[in-house]
């Protein structure tokens, strides 16, 4: 159970530091808010993999494609984030 939970924080980590490496600008986010990022940039790309491809999880908790899935969910949410974060502060 740990062992999950830690390679789901570490997982998190590198999908919302290649994210943020990606996508243009500067963005003022932690190390906590990174790794926030990358576990919704999973689920996202989970959710839109089920959807389109009709993939599961029954494969491997590692493979390419969820780690593919991961990092472009969470540039989506990433996306997100700073659109909305940016029509607040207008």
């Amino acid at each position: 159970m740990l062992g999950t939970i830690v390679g789901l924080l570490v997982i998190g980590l590198v999908a919302g530091f290649i994210a943020r490496a990606l996508v243009p600008g500067r963005q003022h986010m932690g190390i906590g808010a990174t790794i926030l990022l990358g576990l919704v940039g999973s689920f996202i790309g989970g959710f839109l993999g089920k959807l389109i491809f009709g993939a599961d999880s029954g494969s491997g908790f590692v493979q390419p494609s969820g780690w593919i899935g991961s990092i472009i969910g969470a540039i989506i949410a990433l996306l997100i984030w700073i659109s909305v974060r940016r029509r607040s502060h207008a």
